[in-house]
């Protein structure tokens, strides 16, 4: 039996390596191309005049009509006491209703660029073989909802919206923007420690903002990745390359989608998969079907 299984994830791997580059990577090439894109549009903002974005991912300005701004450093802006304006309270809004509803998590995966610098570790670890060599360091990925919590404790406490003050998020968003050095500090930091510590260490395992879009993401957001587990071998393609591979408990098991907020929406398991047995659906729509229908 457990040959049987070598041959076939063996088998998975050739099959994936044998795809079309841009067939085993276009989510992937699609999410740079975004990242990279606001980012410009941002960076063009701020220096260029452009009236598409202006303003940073803390809040801004989208055709110089409607406003965008971060839930979670909203909500850290209320606990500390702040005074907090009804375009930004709408902007929260906005945003709140397009992942919660929508977009899922796709947040942590399409826009925020800490993400492309926690990848390239993950590629330096797998290309350098790192990975084999991990210390298996435990950190709990439920330790990024304290961290959220904590957040929320300090800023009435320090009159602050505490974590989005020292946020590595803005602060490295700012930093792009803006040139500001201590960006780059901290985006060196998460890097190395996602590459020498903790794989996945920062999203996965400590980022607050990544849980806070986990929870909102959980109850009702539309868009999934689909499992048909009629087409699925049991490669395991899919999991060594998911940054919250505990998403994917369902493979081998069940016919269902993804279902945890935790799910980023890379779209990476997709690429790999060399039988498409996965793919992007809405959350109410039926997948394949299971393997032991006639």
């Amino acid at each position: 039996m457990s040959n049987t299984v070598a041959v076939t994830k063996s088998q998975g791997r050739e099959s994936e390596r044998t795809k079309p580059f841009l067939a085993r990577n276009k989510y992937l090439i699609l999410r740079r191309i975004t990242q990279i894109g606001i980012l410009s549009l941002y960076i063009g903002g701020n220096y260029l005049g452009w009236k598409i974005l202006q303003g940073n991912l803390s809040t801004s300005k989208f055709l110089e009509v409607i406003p965008l701004s971060d839930p979670y450093a909203v909500l850290q802006m209320f606990f500390s006491g702040a005074i907090v304006g009804v375009d930004v309270i709408v902007g929260a809004l906005l945003i709140l209703a397009f992942y919660g509803l929508i977009a899922g998590r796709a947040f942590c995966s399409w826009v925020c660029p800490v993400n492309m610098f926690t990848d390239a570790a993950n590629w330096i670890r797998v290309k350098t073989g790192l990975h084999r060599e991990e210390k298996r360091i435990n950190i709990p990925r439920s330790t990024r909802y304290w961290f959220l919590v904590l957040g929320l404790i300090l800023s009435p406490i320090l009159g602050v919206p505490a974590f989005e003050f020292i946020s590595p998020v803005s602060v490295t968003h700012r930093g792009i923007i803006f040139g500001i050095g201590l960006g780059w500090t901290l985006i060196l930091v998460i890097f190395l420690f996602d590459l020498f510590v903790v794989k996945n260490g920062w999203c996965g395992h400590l980022c607050p903002l990544g849980a806070f879009y986990s929870l909102i993401s959980r109850p009702v957001s539309l868009l999934r990745v689909g499992y048909d587990l009629n087409k699925c071998t049991e490669c395991m393609e899919c999991k060594r390359v998911c940054p919250e591979v505990q998403v994917l408990w369902m493979i081998g098991k069940e016919n269902k989608p993804v279902l945890s907020g935790e799910c980023t929406n890379c779209g990476r398991c997709i690429d790999v998969c060399p039988e498409n047995a996965l793919f992007y659906t809405l959350r109410f729509k039926k997948s394949g079907g299971d393997k032991n229908e006639t």
